[in-house]
């Protein structure tokens, strides 16, 4: 089915371009990833096909029966109200029910009885258990709980969440035909919950354009790249790396033929100098091609290559020691006697659950935040450069240049020379043209770009990145990890960025919880690759009798609320008509008569039926023990 069709579209604010004449198409199933330089109108082109801003020129034509929904990056909630009301704030009646099954079960206690009998009536009668099993699904893979807990008390990236998760609950209750519109949704997001939306945008089969710096993301959910560079539009089938592979291509290709041009232009304007003022027509036509030329000859190709020899403060024998560090926030252990000096040029991993401390080691090692007890001892030709979340922070407006000549002229190199702050400015892909504009003007990852290439000006030998690549572009990304990449300094990295920790680190400290820190030599898909094994050889191991005594102790001490007892009927009522639904599939597929498209969702479906088996027959077990 046809979604989208756009043409010839337009849109500029002032004098500068965002885009200009581009046209795509979108059909179902389509995963396509929007790349594009920060401030170049990702954002923009996103709002123009959700409706919320207007092109200058061209046309956008979305099929009458598709539905849009975007995730935006600020989300926009009603503060006052609670979780569940701005999760469920359509008036749907499915979501209705479940909105008031979800708020009587939630409360601590036992609920009204009277009021909660009319929900489950209400629940059966609108055949609402199977998408409440999925909402349940979203919220607790994201990590959701207390619902009745108001919006404006939530962290920003708890509100993310809860604007996903709200985003997911709409596209799966209603809509068959839904273009789903996502600006950088893994953001605020841990790798666990990254790696399970990859797995359930796959399974769901939506149609999805998005924004993302998440280039694993990318990989593993998209299969065709949209780039919008120098105000066009070019697509290209296929993973991240053929993307890359496409592209140098044709850079090289527009290389060439940027030369060529120039070189006919020179031939050309030659003539037009010679040229009486009284032209024939075949020499107009000939003057008109020429200006064409010009405006090839005159393209410039962006380097995005950042190749410097920094020149730093030496760093001296002793780098950072941290010698039995205990740090704990009540009952939140954060660190529990760890012990660890670094060396000269070290690459440091952190990487943990959301909530387990690596903030606060961060600052403990900046020295912003103290030790309970212990020591932390800094070397006395350490310069920190710290990359924080908490961004950019300016007085007063100015303007690009005027901020980066403040912290200093000129940048230092190896072999003596300088780069100019102005030539620093270009290599962090802000060009001449755009230094004089105001920061307030800028776009947020370009202030994002302008913060971290501000921290790197000041020439610092020990970096620390906190969450460095949200927001920030691919070409920004590729310059930073090209700088890193040849930097001779120490650098400490949290990040959920696979790709980028996994470029750059040596090894990790995983935060597991509890106080407890494991420094893991590899990066961090060889982390985990090692997780996965650790789980699997647990699985595999016989609980000890002391162990499944204990087990049997605990489920029996705990009672089933009333809402454990509900889920298990219905389970039973679900998992009967799942394995009646998946003999009907068997015996459909095994007859060998279906139309081809009959046959291809006959088997997509049957894969979803027996992983839905497979789910709700483990959830059954755990609460059949509870009830034992």
């Amino acid at each position: 089915m046809h979604y989208v069709t756009v043409e010839g579209l337009s849109k500029s604010y002032g004098e500068k371009p965002l885009f200009q004449n581009i046209s795509f198409h979108i059909e179902e199933g389509d995963k396509i990833a929007l790349v594009a330089l920060n401030g170049s109108g990702k954002s923009t082109l996103l709002k123009i096909l959700t409706g919320q801003e207007h092109p200058d020129e061209g046309k956008v034509w979305i099929h009458k029966g598709v539905t849009v929904v975007m995730l935006e990056q600020t989300s926009n909630f009603r503060e006052n109200q609670s979780v569940l009301e701005n999760i469920f704030d359509h008036d749907h009646p499915i979501l209705n029910a479940i909105k008031e099954y979800e708020h009587l079960t939630d409360q601590e206690g036992e609920p009204d009885a009277h009021a909660l009998t009319t929900a489950i009536a209400k629940m059966d009668e609108l055949n609402a258990w199977h998408f409440d099993a999925k909402v349940k699904q979203i919220l607790g893979k994201l990590n959701i709980h207390h619902l009745d807990q108001p919006v404006g008390t939530l962290s920003g990236g708890q509100q993310k969440r809860v604007a996903l998760a709200k985003v997911l609950i709409d596209i799966g209750f209603e809509h068959k035909h839904t273009l789903l519109i996502m600006d950088e949704p893994t953001n605020h997001l841990d790798v666990s919950m990254i790696e399970w939306l990859e797995n359930y945008l796959d399974q769901e089969n939506v149609t999805l354009l998005l924004v993302t710096h998440d280039r694993y993301f990318l990989d593993s959910v998209c299969n065709e790249i949209m780039e919008i560079d120098n105000s066009e539009l070019y697509i290209y089938k296929g993973d991240y790396e053929n993307y890359l592979e496409k592209k140098a291509a044709r850079e090289e290709s527009e290389k060439a033929s940027v030369e060529k041009a120039r070189n006919t232009y020179r031939k050309e304007l030659e003539w037009m100098r010679r040229q009486p003022k009284a032209r024939t027509t075949k020499s107009k036509s000939r003057q008109d091609a020429f200006y064409e030329v010009q405006e090839r000859a005159a393209k410039r190709i962006e380097q995005q290559q950042l190749e410097l020899n920094v020149k730093m403060t030496r760093l001296g024998g002793k780098v950072l020691e941290l010698k039995k560090v205990y740090k704990a926030y009540g009952n939140l252990q954060i660190l529990k006697g760890f012990d660890y000096t670094f060396k000269k040029g070290e690459r440091v991993g952190v990487v943990g659950k959301n909530g387990v401390g690596k903030s606060t080691f961060i600052n403990m090692l900046l020295g912003t935040e103290k030790s309970d007890s212990g020591k932390i001892n800094v070397g006395d030709t350490v310069v920190f450069g710290n990359y924080s979340q908490e961004g950019l922070i300016v007085k007063e407006d100015m303007r690009l240049i005027e901020f980066v000549k403040n912290i200093a002229e000129n940048f230092p190199l190896a072999d003596g020379t300088k780069v100019s702050a102005a030539q620093f400015l270009n290599l962090f892909l802000f060009p001449p043209e755009k230094q004089y504009t105001y920061i307030s003007k800028l776009s947020g990852g370009e202030k994002r770009r302008l913060h971290l290439l501000s921290i790197l000006f000041r020439n610092p030998n020990f970096l620390v990145l906190d969450e460095p690549t949200n927001d920030l572009d691919l070409p920004t990304l590729s310059i930073l990890e090209d700088f890193l990449q040849n930097y001779q300094g120490c650098i400490v990295i949290v990040s959920h960025d696979r790709y980028f920790m996994d470029k750059l680190v040596d090894h990790l400290f995983v935060f597991e919880g509890n106080g407890e820190v494991r420094d893991f030599p590899g990066n961090y898909t060889q982390y985990r690759e090692w997780e996965k094994d650790q789980e699997k050889i647990k699985t595999e191991q016989p609980k000890p009798a002391e162990a499944a005594a204990q087990t049997a102790q605990e489920s029996k001490a705990r009672k089933m609320s009333f809402k454990e007892k509900r889920e298990l009927e219905l389970l039973e009522k679900e998992i009967e008509a799942l394995e009646q639904e998946k003999k009907k599939l068997d015996d459909q597929l095994a007859a060998g008569n279906l139309p081809f498209d009959q046959l291809n969702q006959a088997s997509l479906r049957i894969g979803e039926v027996i992983q839905l088996l497979d789910e709700k027959g483990m959830r059954w077990l755990e609460l059949s023990e509870l009830s034992a």
